[in-house]
């Protein structure tokens, strides 16, 4: 990959300069209780609560799955998970100590990530791919029945898209609140000629994925229909890859007071400039010439 820096950098004790001391300490088995537990059946999706300051694990339970995960705040489900700007800001394939982001306006931390066992998947000598795959997916999103009509000209129920929206709808939510995933597990990467692909799951049974709530939070599951996606799932390979599918495990767990001191959940972002829309026009030019001025003075 290119050395090339990152255009979204932190700068030292902003929003994004995570404090990984305070986080690591979060993974203490003794510092925790479990509160809640269930299973994603296989090509089937769930939806559940997080209250901020708690922490949620996704394992698989029986072999490698994949998964599509959203997130919205429990309070305001206009705020949800923003796949892209957290690529941005974080990186196209998450892991430990990154963070994901919601939509504006709000643009705050929704979860950290704490934990994750195949963490060094793809970046070590413990776990290099030959393809350049890696690990809990931002590059593509879920997979809907709409596409899967227009690749094969037939109807299927139990794409991600559809899983999540039963999922949701006890919660009063529909299908227009389903929104760009986390794909937790699932290994994927771009070809030499910038194309998505998606390779088998690498994980094993009790691989596990840690996130720190950072908000109330309501979550959203599906175990993607196409199991590990070690089977094609369109062209001219393609079959069920009903064999390859497993559940995934979802547990909360509620942290000692005492780990979580110091801890604050995150403000919506403050900005509040209207866009522009109130008060005098902005001489553009006028502060192009005092940036040049300024840059001249240095």
């Amino acid at each position: 990959m290119a050395k090339v820096p990152a255009a979204y950098q932190a700068a030292r004790g902003s929003i994004l300069d995570v404090d990984r001391d305070f986080y690591a300490r979060l993974t203490n088995p003794a510092g925790r209780e479990r509160v809640e537990a269930l299973t994603v059946p296989i090509r089937d999706g769930r939806a559940w609560k997080v209250p901020a300051g708690h922490v949620l694990r996704l394992s698989t339970l029986e072999g490698p799955q994949v998964g599509d995960f959203n997130l919205w705040s429990l309070h305001n489900p206009r705020e949800r998970f923003w796949a892209s700007r957290t690529r941005q800001l974080q990186r196209a394939h998450v892991s430990t100590f990154d963070r994901l982001w919601s939509t504006l306006p709000y643009l705050r931390p929704m979860a950290t990530i704490i934990d994750d066992t195949l963490a060094g998947y793809g970046v070590d000598g413990s776990g290099v791919d030959a393809e350049g795959g890696r690990i809990h997916d931002l590059l593509g999103t879920r997979c809907d029945p709409y596409v899967n009509r227009l690749l094969t000209g037939e109807d299927f129920d139990h794409h991600c898209h559809s899983n999540l929206v039963r999922a949701v709808a006890p919660f009063g939510l529909t299908e227009f609140d389903v929104h760009d995933v986390l794909n937790v597990f699932q290994c994927t990467g771009l070809n030499d000629d910038d194309q998505y692909f998606m390779k088998a799951c690498p994980a094993k049974e009790g691989d596990y994925l840690e996130l720190f709530a950072e908000i109330d939070l309501l979550c959203a599951l599906s175990c993607c229909p196409g199991g590990d996606l070690s089977v094609d799932l369109w062209g001219p390979n393609a079959r069920d890859p009903l064999e390859t599918c497993h559940p995934i495990g979802v547990e909360v767990f509620c942290l000692d007071a005492s780990l979580l001191q110091g801890w604050q959940p995150p403000e919506p972002s403050p900005y509040a400039g209207g866009h522009g829309q109130r008060g005098p026009a902005i001489d553009w030019a006028a502060e192009k010439r005092e940036l040049a001025a300024q840059h001249t003075r240095r």
